[in-house]
């Protein structure tokens, strides 16, 4: 244990966020630098508890206590060890996940929980800036071949698995950069595309391949695939979005978050000068509550936005758990994110329980406002209150409600057809099905992160990748040594 009154002695504690009129001139990532000693008395809170519920909260199994007691005792080597002996890419996790483990925390029963998570960065971030984080390529080669299709969280972490147990692996891409939606959904401000950079350079050094511009399907067919390969991992991701079907939706202005969100950082790229789809000088309203919606609030707002407006159907989260999300449980709680504070201090709101009947036409083709009512529900199936119709203007509105699963194109279909049986390749809910080994009923075809667990979040689709790829290798070597983080099966969605 790293101290054993450290719980006792001091207060939870995150790094500050640069000043809103400060940040939102720029794209740089929000917070400023966390002291060291400062860390350290964060790693101190660390009980070490006998059942170490952060484990269970975690779906990569991170050993926490471990590294925060190696933090404490200033053993930063044998930390990152500890750390990337379970998580591929830390530097990912660090700064995206909503962090399940502090949720689990159970320091959290009563008190505040450890800060997992701002611990794991410095330790990634400490470990690239001393040079420890170098390629491991394989010492022997297998000669199997193996694709991945798609190269975000999952099919990266599958695509390093396989190359260090010595597989060749090529990674297909259809964007014209590497990283998924880590690459262009996820701004600037959240994650700065360097780390993503660094980590393809790494894998690269190891020996994985990577073909981008390729649509898999329609470029290069899932027979011409499963020729040329031993065996496939689809790795695509939930990218069929939700949309809101109300009278106003083909209007121009009106667009999907994954349409508004990758031009955007495609500017940050250098590919233009400005993003051809832009909220500048605009009236914005971004449609969901959730990541994503956060995420075009902050985007938003740098592109210069004359307003920002969120709206939610849902009521407002609870600002501690309620009942029926007990401790270790992730919940559903009211969250100041850093886009929501630039909101505030921007005159921008939060709306909740309101729902969309319609966007208006300025008489031209393009959206000029919307017009909503408040609802109650969701127990009363979000029935609308007399009343409260009302207006919100909007020359720009982003859709940021979710995913539906895997977009059914030309590979899933073709693959569907060869398992022999169409409509058993896929669940009730539209993800593509798979067994113990994350196998789908093609033979030889594996399924990881969120095409066949659905929308979730980056740490499942990391182990899910770490997973998948334990299966592919024992498929193709008869036995395998990687770790296997879960079966597909064992815990519900968070």
């Amino acid at each position: 244990m790293a101290d054993p009154k450290g719980f006792l002695t001091h207060a939870r504690e995150l790094p500050a966020r640069r000043p809103v009129d400060v940040r939102i001139q720029d794209w740089r990532e929000v917070y400023e630098d966390f002291p060291r000693p400062a860390l350290t008395r964060q790693a101190a809170r660390c009980m070490d508890c006998g059942i170490p519920f952060c484990h269970n909260g975690c779906p990569l199994g991170n050993l926490i206590p471990e590294w925060n007691d190696l933090v404490y005792r200033d053993d930063w080597r044998d930390a990152i060890e500890r750390l990337h002996a379970t998580n591929n890419f830390p530097e990912f996790t660090g700064r995206l996940c909503p962090a399940p483990c502090e949720s689990a925390c159970v320091l959290g029963i009563n008190s505040d929980p450890v800060t997992i998570k701002r611990v794991e960065v410095e330790i990634i971030d400490r470990a690239f800036a001393e040079g420890w984080v170098t390629p491991r390529p394989p010492a022997v080669k297998t000669g199997k071949k193996v694709a991945v299709v798609g190269s975000g969280p999952a099919g990266l972490a599958a695509a390093q698995q396989l190359t260090r147990a010595g597989h060749d692996v090529v990674v297909f891409e259809r964007a014209d950069r590497v990283g998924g939606l880590l690459r262009y959904g996820i701004p600037e401000f959240k994650m700065e595309k360097r780390h993503v950079d660094r980590r393809i350079a790494q894998m690269r050094a190891e020996g994985t391949e990577f073909r981008t511009n390729v649509n898999v399907g329609v470029d290069i067919t899932a027979a011409e695939l499963r020729e040329r390969f031993d065996a496939i991992v689809l790795a695509g991701g939930a990218t069929a979005w939700r949309d809101l079907r109300v009278p106003g939706r083909e209007l121009k202005g009106v667009y999907q978050a994954m349409e508004y969100l990758p031009p955007a950082n495609k500017v940050q790229e250098g590919d233009f000068p400005v993003s051809p789809v832009s909220a500048e000088g605009k009236h914005v309203v971004v449609i969901g509550g959730g990541d994503t919606g956060a995420d075009c609030i902050g985007t938003a707002i740098r592109q210069g936005a004359l307003s920002v407006t969120q709206l939610e159907i849902m009521p407002r989260p609870p600002a501690t758990r309620p009942a029926g999300q007990p401790w270790p449980t992730y919940p559903m709680l009211f969250k100041m994110e850093s886009a929501h504070e630039e909101l505030a201090d921007n005159g921008g709101a939060r709306v909740y329980a309101v729902n969309t009947l319609e966007f208006v036409d300025d008489g031209k083709g393009n959206v000029a406002a919307l017009r909503v009512v408040d609802v109650e529900g969701p127990a009363t199936g979000f029935r609308p209150i007399p009343g409260t119709e009302r207006e919100i203007p909007a020359g720009l509105v982003t859709l940021a409600m979710g995913f539906l699963g895997p977009e059914k194109g030309a590979l899933l279909t073709d693959l569907a057809e060869m398992s022999g049986n169409p409509e058993g390749f896929y669940d009730a809910r539209g993800n593509v099905v798979r067994d113990k080994s994350y196998m789908s009923s093609v033979d030889g075809v594996f399924v990881a992160g969120d095409m066949g667990r659905g929308q979730s979040l980056i740490v499942w689709a990391i182990a899910e990748g770490r997973s998948a790829a334990a299966g592919v290798d024992a498929y193709l070597s008869g036995a395998t040594v990687l770790p296997r983080p879960i079966p597909p099966t064992a815990r519900p969605l968070t």
